[in-house]
């Protein structure tokens, strides 16, 4: 008896801890405080929106005293999202996350050819056909499969000292997250 008694308990202990824990993790998609929607508080898509040293009124920044950090929110359903950056900075790295905040996809520049980001972001059948119709797009762009339609990418640029804070800031500026533009596959004629 006591030791059903017990049993019961810890079975009960058990319960609460694991409800808790997935109430905790739920809470920021139940209210509206996860990443994906405050990044499209910004009203910015396919645009990337660079955060500064000190928090905004999203609750963003930097974060990190030699980071500098860019985000763009972005949806494949109607075509995919090309990125595209480069400039001088020592060490940058991308992040795709999906609106779940799910991370999809990562790379850093030590990856990346020739040292400049280019990727392409889409559906699994959007990707069949880029492969279909442009197959040297391979050779060029790095490949992503998003597997919702909706998500967000994180950039980041690294200013280690006071010297690199422009090239930072230029490469997150400049860095562009917008709607592929397929080029026309080449044709031959005889």
């Amino acid at each position: 008896m006591i030791r059903g008694m017990l049993f019961a308990l810890l079975v009960g202990l058990a319960g609460a801890a694991v409800l808790h824990i997935v109430i905790i993790l739920a809470l920021p998609s139940f209210t509206g405080l996860d990443a994906y929607t405050r990044l499209q508080s910004y009203d910015a898509a396919n645009r990337f929106v660079v955060f500064s040293p000190t928090p905004d009124e999203n609750g963003f920044s930097d974060g990190d005293p030699y980071l500098r950090v860019a985000a763009c929110v972005f949806e494949v359903s109607d075509r995919p999202v090309h990125l595209m950056a480069s400039g001088s900075v020592p060490f940058w790295s991308f992040a795709v996350y999906d609106s779940s905040s799910n991370e999809v996809f990562s790379m850093n520049d030590r990856s990346a050819a020739g040292g400049d980001l280019d990727a392409i972001i889409a559906s699994p059948q959007q990707l069949a056909g880029i492969r279909k119709s442009n197959p040297d797009v391979i050779s060029q762009s790095v490949l992503i499969e998003m597997p919702r339609p909706e998500g967000y990418i994180v950039l980041r640029a690294l200013a280690p000292a006071e010297s690199f804070e422009g090239g930072a800031k230029a490469f997150l500026n400049e860095a562009v997250c917008e709607p592929y533009e397929a080029e026309a596959p080449a044709t031959t004629t005889e």
